[in-house]
């Protein structure tokens, strides 16, 4: 291996090979994947059964991916719990733990920061400052099964960053997150979220994995997109929807849009008249989503009688659509507002 070498970030072949051309047996990179991966160690110093001189070599050479727990809230409402870890450049990202009838789910970060500017979003004021490796987007998973003592079986990339815009570490931690010799999570409960970088989106799909895309819509003609979401002015509403069909056409998974309802901006009557124009047949799922409001914008949620009208509007087109159940709203839930609030405090 090269000095500085993610260890972590790794697949076991790739372990197995750099084992190797250290003059270790074959099954020394099982021992290490599964202390990683399986065992969650946070440390060399944990793997008891890998050699004191072997655990000293690889401390010296290779840097241990081990993000540092700063802060947890804990809900009062519903027992969600918000985590800020500490990177080892002293950047911060924060995870969200939630607990459903049907699991546990994490939402992790992708970058540190993020350079889509979408106008409602606390993630991304200050910008990008770099991106994930794959390791550092697995350990926010493994950080907090050791911190609840609980498996996690469902995955979000929804947290600070666009996945999309950090690909290949992206693709990397999603084929180590469903390997059989680590956490071993199904695909089919992984969601990667994208604000619409379209040709990335048709990577994706060519992948033909089964994980869920999400996109993150927000508007329902170009003109409110824009408003909203600067990515717009790269990439038309239309481009996007186009790359959702493909998705669809060569995964065979469902789409979700998420929709951000912000108060008198695109919770009206035309709003979800010209939603339902735009994504009429293609097999979709839209969550429905009142808006977080954060201190450096001026946005509103929309009303509750808004938002169930506007449901009923998409289901009378028999779209399928819910309205998220908001998880962590006493503690920071939305994405970027604790990572931001730290900053504030340095």
């Amino acid at each position: 291996m090269n000095k500085g070498t993610d260890i972590k970030s790794l697949s076991m072949d790739e372990l197995r090979l750099e084992t190797e051309k250290m003059g270790e047996k074959a099954f020394r990179a099982k021992q290490l994947y599964e202390w990683m991966h399986v065992k969650l160690a946070r440390d060399y110093d944990e793997m008891t059964n890998i050699p004191k001189h072997l655990r000293e070599s690889l401390a010296r050479e290779y840097p241990y991916t081990s993000l540092k727990e700063v802060t947890v809230q804990v809900s009062k409402i519903d027992g969600t719990r918000k985590y800020l870890f500490a990177l080892s450049d002293g950047n911060y990202v924060e995870s969200v733990w939630m607990q459903y009838h049907h699991g546990n789910s994490v939402c992790i970060s992708s970058q540190v920061g993020c350079r889509m500017g979408c106008r409602f979003c606390a993630s991304t004021i200050g910008g990008l400052e770099r991106n994930l490796t794959p390791a550092e987007m697995l350990d926010q998973i493994y950080a907090i099964s050791k911190s609840t003592g609980e498996r996690v079986s469902n995955v979000v990339v929804m947290g600070t960053g666009e996945p999309l815009d950090n690909y290949d570490n992206l693709l990397r931690f999603i084929h180590m997150a469903t390997d059989e010799n680590g956490l071993n999570i199904s695909q089919r409960n992984i969601t990667v979220s994208t604000c619409g970088i379209v040709e990335n989106m048709r990577r994706l799909a060519d992948e033909k994995l089964q994980i869920t895309l999400a996109l993150s819509l927000h508007g329902s003609t170009q003109e409110k997109r824009r408003e909203l979401m600067p990515v717009a002015d790269k990439y038309d509403i239309n481009q996007v929807i186009a790359a959702c069909r493909y998705y669809y056409e060569q995964t065979g998974r469902r789409v979700t849009f998420e929709y951000s309802l912000v108060g008198g901006v695109n919770d009206t009557d035309a709003d979800a008249e010209n939603l339902c124009r735009l994504v009429g047949g293609l097999n979709c799922h839209i969550n429905l989503i009142p808006v977080n409001p954060i201190q450096e914008r001026d946005f509103v949620a929309s009303e509750r009688s808004d938002v169930l009208n506007f449901k009923n509007k998409l289901e009378r087109k028999h779209i399928n659509v819910t309205i998220r159940r908001e998880m962590g709203k006493d503690i920071d839930g939305a994405c970027g507002q604790l990572r931001r609030r730290k900053h504030l405090e340095i």
